[in-house]
């Protein structure tokens, strides 16, 4: 296949050193999904190819491509950086962990649809200051569906109500309404807010979460059903999410 030169809106993660100076990283790009970019002198000093694929930039990227295998950095333009997240281990952590879970769920090349912005507005809410853990629950719960094991979080499985108390069964992917409890033993007994916070991070549009302050407490009860579901549909067992993990202990 012939390769071609394409502009292509991209976020930089993941570098690795190639060879004697060049570096592979990988891009997420709105146009053609992620792949990986051989930065050819990334590692010379003074390398303005090497100064614009650091971890955490992004903007607009003229690669040399088939559209398979390894593609060719060619030049940049207008490109800038999460700064904060580059500087801080903690958002580092939570970034590399959404991206490392982005990057699983598609093949490269593969057509992403909106998941770019999904993740570009989540970077960008991280590097303002917006409670990281909050937002890579919400990026893991509406990651679910691009694996293909979303469960059913707007309504009870049993008769469709969207409003009232709720729990969530594991083995029937979803929510149940009271109405139904019995009819479901197999649910967790969570708390009710518990399942209102999930509901409300799978459900509404990152655009439209504020800074918000949640009760650790509750916060921390969200974040093991999430990792439940992710062990029972998923089991990825992702370096990024046990560094995290390990980060959060300290």
């Amino acid at each position: 296949m012939s390769r071609e030169l394409i502009d292509v809106n991209g976020i930089i993660f993941k570098r690795k050193r190639y060879k004697e100076a060049d570096v592979l990283s990988k891009v997420l790009t709105k146009e053609n999904g992620i792949f990986t970019l051989d930065v050819r002198g990334a590692l010379r000093p003074k390398s303005k190819l090497g100064a614009a694929t650091l971890n955490f930039s992004y903007g607009i990227y003229t690669v040399n491509t088939s559209l398979r295998g390894i593609s060719g950095l060619r030049t940049f333009k207008n490109v800038q950086q999460f700064e904060k997240i580059y500087l801080d281990i903690t958002k580092q952590a939570y970034a590399s962990y959404i991206l490392d879970l982005v990057d699983h769920a598609f093949e490269e090349y593969q057509e992403i649809s909106d998941v770019y912005g999904l993740v570009f507005t989540a970077l960008t809410k991280i590097n303002s200051g917006f409670d990281e853990e909050i937002i890579k629950q919400m990026i893991e719960l509406k990651m679910l569906k691009y694996f293909g094991v979303a469960p059913k979080l707007d309504s009870c499985l049993v008769c469709h109500k969207t409003q009232g108390i709720f729990d969530f069964s594991l083995e029937k992917g979803g929510i149940v309404c009271s109405d139904h409890f019995n009819q479901v033993p197999e649910r967790m007994h969570l708390n009710p807010k518990t399942v209102s916070l999930i509901r409300t991070l799978a459900l509404i549009d990152i655009d439209r979460l504020g800074k918000i302050n949640i009760n650790p407490t509750l916060k921390n009860s969200s974040k093991k059903v999430i990792d439940r579901m992710y062990t029972r549909y998923l089991d990825l067992n992702l370096k990024s999410k046990k560094f995290l993990d390990e980060l959060k202990l300290f």
